[in-house]
């Protein structure tokens, strides 16, 4: 969630780097944004409430900045409640991300000491540091502070008086960049590269203290020293821009073709270990949220149909009270774009608890997945900054056929699949399809409720083309399996209703058609997405058979079909409201 990033140099910089870092972190979700400099040996800061957009700032050069988006969890969305915070003097700036569980028991032990101005837990740090500060050196006064909190937090302090920044975590990530006279800080390693693809990933329990000339890393609790690797970043600054696209979901739609070919170029030795692991394996559990839990689940039908293999699924959020069955034998997969997603970290951390085996999907480097897992599949997709995921979750479906067809020793049989998936997409990206879409959004855009139905593998394509068109245009949609309707949810059905029916050539396609034309003799408008054409559809759009792989393109065309409903409603598809792209708080 909560932006995050900072720099430390020896020679004076412009606050704008701080605040171009920030709105490169737009994407995290956000309603409000500050950003500090030194000067003087006193913090000299800029706060607003709503987004960033063309905003700039006034404050002068300095020789260290940070800056904060933040996603209000304790206390209203207030320029007072705006991060960065500071303790009494204004020598102290401390910006956060997380929840202090405790705060309200801190916060009254210093009430007759220090000056509160905000609602906010944050404040409460800060002002532990002050006292703290009173009677230790500056680093071990953040030391003794941060072990006071309780609950998963990470935390940045500025210190006017030493122009150094310090950084501790515990759960929310935090990423120090490596640069010429000059280090950095931010919560997204995407913000870095425009500065350094020199990296590391702060672990949980870690501080860091950053001086122009070099980063010193200690353990939070024994106060040693740590060696610590740079690590270098395989993205490019161009891939973080929107380029010749209005818009990041638009390109990141179309980065597709791109993204799955690298996917069949790169990913086979990990695959076949990842295979030989679920083979000897006595339970597999597929888990993640969101987008990539309807990945998931589109995973099952894929083992089940594929390798005739059983595997469950779980959402990432619920996982975590279901492990009493785990063991030595089990494997878990996670499933996730950012590697950072708290409710499947703490599910995975207690899943490695329970002895069993960790593997993950996912499109981090160094993030808190990745470096828990004991099996790394990276997704290659580039950095995504549109907050509804779209590229990462057809490379998510990508790796699971691929694998499946590795578990049976049928790669080349998966591989030729998902080549007919990527140049069905890039069919449908073509001009004269995306005019098919347009008109569709036309026609269906100002309906109240939009619905999706399904069978096998097309039912979490369903799920996932309702919650697309709900992230992004707003538009109340939901997702069903097409053999529920007459269990309940065809009450819903009124003259007009858009309803988009999954028909692929596969064994649903008969019984998904009888759910349709329940739907229409009920007044609904039917959306078909199939091989071919039927006298039921009021609209027809074509999708080419691809096999068990016909899931990545027909996903596709929903997601443009989201795109430009949100377009048409006059809503940035980038920065949904409410929404985050990575969701690091419960």
């Amino acid at each position: 969630m909560c932006g995050i990033f900072g720099f430390v140099s020896n020679d004076k910089r412009p606050a704008a780097i701080v605040l171009e870092g920030l709105k490169r972190l737009e994407y995290r979700g956000y309603d409000s944004w500050g950003i500090a400099v030194e000067r003087g040996q006193k913090i000299i800061f800029d706060k607003h409430v709503g987004k960033i957009g063309e905003a700039k700032t006034s404050l002068p050069n300095s020789l260290i900045g940070l800056g904060h988006t933040r996603w209000a969890t304790h206390g209203g969305v207030t320029e007072k409640n705006t991060h960065p915070h500071f303790d009494c003097d204004q020598k102290i700036a401390l910006v956060h991300n997380g929840i202090i569980e405790n705060y309200d028991f801190l916060k009254k032990s210093m009430l007759k000491k220090h000056h509160f101005i905000s609602e906010t837990d944050t404040e409460v740090a800060v002002h532990l540091i002050e006292e703290y500060a009173k009677k230790y050196l500056f680093s071990e006064a953040i030391r003794r502070a941060f072990l006071k909190l309780e609950g998963l937090n990470a935390i940045i302090v500025m210190d006017a008086k030493s122009q150094k920044l310090y950084a501790v975590k515990n759960g929310s990530p935090l990423i120090l960049g490596f640069g010429q006279s000059a280090n950095y800080l931010a919560s997204d390693s995407a913000s870095l590269l425009a500065h350094t693809n020199k990296v590391y990933f702060l672990r949980d329990g870690e501080m860091a203290e950053l001086s122009s000339d070099q980063i010193i890393i200690r353990d939070i609790k024994s106060n040693k020293k740590i060696d610590v690797k740079s690590q270098k970043l395989n993205w490019k600054f161009e891939e973080t821009q929107k380029g010749k696209y209005p818009h990041f979901m638009l390109k990141e739609i179309n980065d597709q073709p791109k993204v799955i070919k690298n996917i069949l170029a790169n990913n086979n030795r990990q695959l076949s270990l990842l295979a030989k692991v679920i083979k000897k394996a006595d339970s597999v559990s597929l888990v993640a949220c969101g987008t990539g839990a309807y990945a998931a689940l589109t995973g099952t039908y894929i083992f089940s149909k594929v390798a005739k293999k059983n595997i469950s699924y779980a959402y990432g959020s619920e996982f975590g009270y279901t492990v009493d069955f785990l063991t030595k034998k089990s494997l878990v997969i996670a499933l996730s774009q950012s590697g950072e997603t708290i409710d499947i970290v703490e599910s995975v951390q207690k899943a490695k608890a329970k002895g069993a085996r960790v593997a993950v999907l996912v499109n981090v480097l160094g993030s808190t997945l990745y470096r828990l897992a004991d099996i790394k599949l990276l997704l290659n997709a580039g950095p995504e900054k549109a907050v509804a995921t779209t590229k990462a979750f057809t490379a998510k479906l990508s790796n699971l056929i691929l694998l499946a067809y590795e578990y049976i020793s049928k790669l080349n049989e998966g591989e030729k699949l998902i080549k007919q998936a990527v140049k069905e997409i890039e069919n449908i990206l073509k001009p004269e399809y995306i005019k098919k879409i347009k008109t569709l959004a036309d026609k269906i855009h100002k309906q109240k409720d939009i619905y999706s139905i399904g069978r096998g593998m097309s039912y979490p394509i369903a799920l996932e083309t309702a919650l697309k068109i709900k992230e992004v245009s707003y538009i109340h949609a939901e997702g069903f399996a097409a053999g529920e309707l007459k269990h309940g949810v065809i009450a819903l059905i009124e003259k007009g209703t858009p309803c988009i029916a999954f028909l692929p050539n596969d064994e649903t396609y008969g019984a998904t058609l009888a759910g349709a034309m329940e739907i229409k003799s009920r007044g609904g408008l039917i959306i078909g997405i199939s091989y071919k054409n039927h006298e039921i559809f009021d609209h027809f759009v074509k999708v080419s058979d691809c096999g068990v792989a016909t899931a990545i393109p027909n996903v596709v065309v929903t997601q443009l079909l989201a795109y430009y409903l949100s377009v048409k409603r006059g809503i940035d598809p980038d920065k949904p409201r409410n929404l985050a792209k990575s969701v690091t708080v419960r």
